[in-house]
C-alpha cells in the first residue's frame, strides 16, 4: 500500500457491531475521522515525490528519511491511517471464542491468564490520559501491553502491534459519553480473535 493511499472499507456493515458500537459512531469514525487522515496524508505526500514509493509502515518506521519540516505532520497522519486500519480490522460482528490455540498459550505465558490479559489491557485503555490507544504487541517473541498517546504507533518502538483499542473520544462518545470504562468493557465482546490469531501466527513464522 503506497501513495495515493486509499480508504479501506469496513470489513462489516455499519450496524454490525451493535449494541456495543452503534452505526452512527462507525459512520463518523470511519467515514470522517479515518478518511480524513488518509486525505491529509495524501495531501502532504503530494509535495514529496521522493516519499511516494514508501509504504505506510515505512513512513512510520523510517522517520530519519522524512524531511524535518514535514516529519511531525507525516507521522501524525500516517499514524492515524495505520491505527484506524488495525482498530477496525481487529473487531468483528460475531463474538469469537476466546482463543485456545498457540495465541492462548502465548497470552497465558505472558500475562498468567486470559483474565489478567484483559485486566491489563483494560487498565492501559482506561488510564491513557487524553487521546490515544492501548495495544497488544509482540516484542522479541513475547506479548506485551502498552499505551500510546494521540496517533503514535508502536512501530516506532520496533515492535509489532497485534490488536488495538482506540480511546479517542470520537471512538465512543456519541454512545458512551464520558464512560470510557463502559466502552472498553463492551469492546472486548468485539475482538476478532481469528484476525489476531492469524496475525500472531504469521509473525511467529517470520521470526
Amino acid at each position: 500500500m503506497q501513495y495515493p493511499f486509499k480508504v479501506e472499507p469496513l470489513p462489516y456493515e455499519y450496524d454490525a457491531l451493535e449494541p456495543y458500537l452503534c452505526k452512527e459512531i462507525l459512520h463518523l469514525h470511519h467515514d470522517k475521522h479515518y478518511a480524513g487522515y488518509v486525505l491529509k496524508l495524501n495531501e502532504i505526500l503530494k509535495n514529496y515525490p521522493n516519499l511516494q514509493n514508501m509504504t505506510l509502515d515505512e513512513l512510520l518506521i523510517k522517520t530519519d528519511e522524512l524531511p524535518n519540516e514535514a516529519k511531525t505532520a507525516i507521522r501524525n497522519q500516517a499514524g492515524g491511517v495505520y491505527n484506524h486500519q488495525l482498530y477496525f480490522a481487529g473487531m468483528n460482528n460475531v463474538e469469537c471464542e476466546i482463543p485456545t490455540d498457540r495465541l492462548a498459550l502465548a497470552i497465558n505465558s505472558s500475562f498468567g491468564s486470559i483474565e489478567q490479559f484483559r485486566a491489563e489491557l483494560t487498565a492501559a485503555a482506561v488510564n491513557q490520559f487524553g487521546s490515544g490507544y492501548a495495544w497488544l504487541i509482540l516484542s522479541n517473541g513475547k506479548l506485551e501491553i502498552i499505551a500510546t498517546p494521540n496517533q503514535d504507533t508502536p512501530l516506532s518502538l520496533t515492535v509489532t502491534p497485534l490488536l488495538c483499542i482506540d480511546v479517542w473520544e470520537h471512538a465512543y462518545y456519541l454512545q458512551y459519553q464520558n464512560r470510557r470504562a463502559d466502552y472498553v468493557e463492551n469492546w472486548f465482546n468485539l475482538i476478532n480473535w481469528d484476525f489476531v490469531g492469524s496475525r500472531y501466527m504469521s509473525l511467529m513464522k517470520e521470526s
